[in-house]
């Protein structure tokens, strides 16, 4: 079984789009600081790095799986110029309603991506920028990093906290023994 490093997109990867706004062409796709370094780092220890993202876009019609497929290929083909590899991209095209397997906070993108690719989720784990990226890593068994502004004082949300992505993988790379955590009972899930 392999180990995987999932991270979500929009807020990790590139520049999130402002409140309500969603990336829907490739020149609305700004590519963060530091991000090609992070997943090269992750790639070259070993990891799988994989992207977990919810796109709600495409149920709201704002863009086709198609175009969403073209922006991921585009980002594909930026990193691997910089010596980044991703293992895979999932991606959910629902809206929040009806609820689905899919969507974070729910852990099927993981699941699913760990069925395919034969990872551990309880050797993995995920970094993302929002409350349902790090609810959908305890609710795999991964550990958590949240990626966020300031740095808290303390907080039960995740595991750990950076300030991007590279802080992010620094932090899952030095980390010498899996952080305790608790996996959520709802999940029905048993390691």
């Amino acid at each position: 079984m392999k180990r995987a490093v999932f991270i979500d997109r929009d807020g990790v990867i590139n520049r999130k789009a402002e409140e309500g706004a969603y990336v829907t062409r490739w020149e609305d796709f700004h590519m963060l600081p530091g991000v090609a370094e992070a997943i090269s780092l992750l790639d070259r220890a070993g990891w799988s790095v994989i992207v977990i993202s919810n796109q709600r876009c495409v149920a709201k019609g704002l863009l086709t799986i198609t175009e969403l497929e073209a922006i991921h290929q585009k980002m594909l083909e930026e990193l691997s110029r910089s010596g980044a590899n991703l293992g895979g991209i999932y991606y959910c095209p629902h809206d929040k309603e009806p609820p689905c397997s899919c969507r974070k906070p729910s852990p099927g993108m993981l699941l699913t991506a760990a069925q395919e690719h034969q990872i551990d989720l309880t050797l993995s784990w995920i970094i993302g920028d929002s409350d349902s990226d790090i609810e959908a890593g305890r609710r795999a068994g991964c550990g958590t990093v949240r990626i966020i502004a300031e740095l808290p004082a303390e907080s039960e949300s995740a595991d750990c906290f950076a300030r991007s992505l590279l802080e992010a993988s620094e932090k899952v790379l030095t980390a010498t023994d899996r952080i305790p955590r608790k996996i959520r009972p709802e999940s029905g899930l048993r390691y």
